[in-house]
């Protein structure tokens, strides 16, 4: 194998198999000396590839976790399995991962084949989650055409579903996807209307990226998340003075609960307290609170006090049967 460019990716392909590969075995499924191996390997770890050697007789070679992540090579079926699990990741907004999985998503599918593209579809399209919630899912395809007009600062068209039905075309500058957990929003400037505006994702349909850059402009709150808060509020739902004390680091409460909701505050005690306007249910604010996974007090909102006592006891009696 004589083309350089080529030699290399396969024996990048090679190393990245969780085992040692002896020199003279990669010299013989590459058809080249062990010393055009070693000099290869060298050209890789000026790549920033971490490849360890091992010394002794005949002696190997294995990739190694490093300090920063390189570029990896996948065949069909990864690339595949990662795209399935990065669309269920991100069709869903699993908590913790969501943002996560359509950022990785958007750059997977950008770089996928056609035909690939075709089996991962086929594949998502004969199964079915089990969704959580009011069943809000999105086409992963929606979120990826939406962050890729965010990071590319394109305007963006789409058809969009009000809560009452209503339909409309929207033209917009997008600036931020939102994940809440359990829904998925994108805080936009909407042309049209000439203010801001948030969009519930599962009731959008055929996004475009028009292709038109924009300059973004900036917010008239401190983020996306405070934004898309404030509009939740207006939105007519009932809204909770949520007042909570968790016994735990504000940095490790606020990792675990939805931007919406706010920064806690440290406490002096170690721990932190979280004071925040949700028009969300008090039964998905007890969902939530319990999944921040530590001890908690509720100060208020009267009914969610007496929501999590009332989940409490069930729960005790469930596991006591």
């Amino acid at each position: 194998m004589t083309d350089t460019p080529a030699r290399l990716l396969n024996l990048l392909s090679l190393l990245q198999t969780p085992r040692e590969w002896p020199g003279s075995e990669l010299a013989e499924r590459l058809s080249v000396s062990a010393r055009t191996i070693r000099r290869d390997i060298d050209r890789l770890r000026d790549l920033g590839y971490p490849v360890e050697a091992s010394k002794g007789a005949v002696g190997g070679y294995r990739l190694v976790a490093g300090a920063a992540m390189p570029p990896l090579l996948l065949d069909d079926e990864e690339a595949v399995a990662i795209a399935v699990g990065l669309r269920a990741g991100a069709g869903h907004a699993i908590e913790g991962v969501d943002e996560a999985s359509v950022r990785a998503l958007a750059k997977l599918e950008q770089v996928l084949p056609a035909r690939l593209r075709h089996r991962v579809s086929t594949l998502q399209h004969a199964t079915l989650p089990l969704t959580r919630g009011d069943g809000a899912s999105v086409d992963p395809r929606t979120l990826t055409v939406m962050a890729g007009a965010v990071t590319g600062r394109e305007r963006l068209r789409f058809a969009y579903r009000a809560g009452d039905g209503t339909p409309s075309k929207r033209q917009v500058e997008p600036y931020r996807l939102v994940s809440t957990g359990y829904r998925w929003y994108l805080v936009a400037y909407d042309l049209d209307r000439a203010d801001w505006r948030t969009f519930r994702v599962d009731r959008v349909s055929e996004p475009f990226a028009t292709g038109a850059r924009f300059a973004p402009r900036e917010l008239p709150t401190q983020d996306a998340a405070q934004l898309l808060g404030a509009s939740l509020a207006r939105s007519g739902r009932p809204e909770h003075e949520v007042d909570v004390v968790f016994d735990a680091p504000a940095e490790f409460v606020a990792a675990r609960l939805p931007g919406t909701l706010g920064v806690p505050e440290a406490l002096e005690s170690g721990g932190c307290r979280l004071r925040a306007t949700s028009s969300d249910s008090v039964e998905w604010l007890a969902v939530r609170l319990a999944l921040v996974d530590c001890e908690f007090t509720v100060r208020g909102p009267a009914e969610l006090r007496e929501y999590v006592r009332g989940l409490s006891g069930r729960l005790a009696r469930a596991a006591a049967k």
